[in-house]
């Protein structure tokens, strides 16, 4: 069982007892993954998490130009402002993600990524419901990301499209640029 109570057919908040009404409002059944993991708060400066994050890194660099490539190192992600989050299962690391403010009521996920080998297992899906619902909670009502456009980065903008993601205009200092894509949505 993870953080938030995986059921049968039914995802639960366990801290509030209720729907994530965030997600409830897109419409969309929710997933139930094959893979029992946990989705908690974590150190950005754990050995694993590092070569996660380097690996990170290591995919933006190789499908985006190096002025294009936005990714937080930890230690920006161990900043105060930055909540962090990483899945495992039976303490093996699956994936990251974070939450990084914009303005008031408004964040970004940053340096969300799923180990190769746990793709397709539910794992992103869980990651960016814990994330959306994380900044729902906390009153934001704007959660936006930015992505590459590139066919690497097709999967995760698949993703974000049914997490309720539609593409937006640049934001905070992002700028056009050939090699990446904002997204937003409110909740």
């Amino acid at each position: 069982m993870n953080t938030f109570g995986w059921r049968r057919r039914s995802w639960i908040d366990c801290d509030r007892g209720r729907s994530a009404p965030d997600f409830a409002r897109s419409g969309k059944p929710p997933y139930v993954p094959e893979l029992v993991f946990d989705i908690k708060p974590d150190d950005p400066r754990r050995p694993d998490v590092v070569r996660l994050l380097q690996a990170h890194l290591d995919f933006a660099r190789e499908w985006s130009e190096p002025e294009n490539v936005h990714v937080f190192d930890a230690a920006e992600l161990s900043s105060d402002a930055v909540q962090f989050f990483a899945a495992r299962a039976e303490g093996r690391l699956l994936a990251v993600g974070a939450l990084s403010p914009v303005e008031e009521s408004h964040v970004e996920i940053k340096s969300m990524h799923t180990l190769e080998a746990a793709r397709g297992q539910g794992v992103g899906w869980a990651m960016l419901e814990r994330l959306v619902s994380t900044a729902y909670e906390q009153g934001c009502h704007r959660v936006s990301l930015e992505t590459g456009t590139g066919k690497a980065f097709a999967p995760a903008r698949r993703l974000y499209a049914r997490g309720g993601f539609k593409a937006c205009p640049p934001f905070a200092e992002y700028r056009h640029c050939p090699d990446s894509i904002c997204m937003t949505r409110r909740i």
